[in-house]
């Protein structure tokens, strides 16, 4: 789940880096000024539909980053592009078949995985 302060401290360094106030920020993800300040207050926790606004509008976010502070932003240049896309899907088999090997021997199992695209998709796969 996303802590709600920690999305609006890091709400803030996006708005920072790109010299943005709220309302300028707002108006350039289209969203409401209302919405900014009640994310920034820890009022409101944000919507999918918030976040990958952020994402789409603004290529230097992570998501990962922007939702539980893990990663970099701006985005390193190791971030996985399009061209190598082959090669991080051989990687995520890899690791699929190591962690249900792992995980029977385990309390833990994954339940759910959730994929986000840029252009707003996403995918899930449930066990």
């Amino acid at each position: 789940m996303i802590n709600g302060l920690d999305f609006a401290k890091r709400l803030k360094v996006i708005m920072e880096y790109y010299n943005l106030s709220a309302a300028a920020f707002a108006e350039k993800i289209g969203v409401q000024r209302s919405s900014i300040s009640h994310l920034l207050s820890g009022r409101n926790k944000p919507s999918l539909e918030f976040v990958m606004k952020i994402i789409r509008e603004f290529d230097e976010v992570e998501l990962y980053w922007l939702l539980n502070g893990k990663g970099d932003f701006p985005k390193s240049q190791t971030t996985p592009t399009l061209s190598n896309h082959e090669d991080l899907i051989i990687k995520s088999k890899k690791v699929e078949k190591e962690t249900i090997t792992s995980s029977v021997n385990t309390d833990k199992t994954i339940e759910r995985i959730v994929m986000f695209y840029k252009d707003g998709t996403f995918k899930e796969y449930i066990r």
